[in-house]
């Protein structure tokens, strides 16, 4: 199985200012999300960020929120939360006779693009705890590896284990890009590569 771009959204979690500088490889995770929110944008794909406690922590730095639809502020370790899944699922559509069905028997409707490609810190808070409330939520999630960290590599390495065992691909920066691209004859093919060297 593949990324498609046109099933695909990318939502990056939490690269805050007061939060980067205690994360371990911090300069090439915050370089490699760059370079994902780029790529996405290349292939129409939605970006979405958050922002934990931004009060306290800072804000995303600004490059990578202009790259973003929405940065949610939130509270809460998962950002489903706070209504990050409300985001990235349309509004149910009304119509029929649905509207006469009790809500406990009211299906949702399928998300448009349910592919969920995901990167962040810490990736054994945030990124985990989002990335497992997707899944729960019936999104299929695909975690960015070289574009997460904690301030540990034991506990980066804990949520991949983690993220692997609950159903999460695990990929690279690269490999989401060249996935999204498929051939060499793809008309963003020069400024994919641009973007990965």
């Amino acid at each position: 199985m593949l990324l498609d771009a046109q099933e695909c959204q990318l939502v990056l979690v939490d690269y805050q200012a007061r939060l980067m500088p205690a994360i371990h490889e911090a300069e090439p995770v915050l370089r490699n999300a760059l370079r994902l929110a780029r790529l996405a944008q290349l292939f129409d794909v939605p970006v979405w960020g958050t922002e934990q406690n931004p009060s306290r922590l800072g804000e995303n730095p600004a490059e990578l929120k202009a790259l973003c639809r929405k940065t949610l502020s939130k509270m809460s370790f998962s950002g489903c939360a706070d209504g990050l899944d409300e985001l990235l699922r349309p509004a149910p559509r009304q119509g029929g006779n649905a509207r006469s069905l009790p809500k406990h028997l009211q299906k949702p409707p399928a998300p448009e693009r349910g592919t969920i490609v995901i990167a962040g810190c810490e990736a054994h808070v945030c990124l985990l705890q989002t990335a497992l409330d997707l899944i729960e939520e019936e999104f299929d999630v695909w975690v960015v590896t070289d574009a997460c960290s904690s301030r540990t590599e034991r506990n980066r390495d804990a949520a991949y284990d983690r993220l692997a065992a609950a159903g999460a691909e695990l990929v690279t920066t690269e490999m989401a890009a060249f996935e999204w691209l498929r051939t060499a004859e793809h008309p963003m093919f020069k400024e994919v590569q641009a973007l990965i060297k």
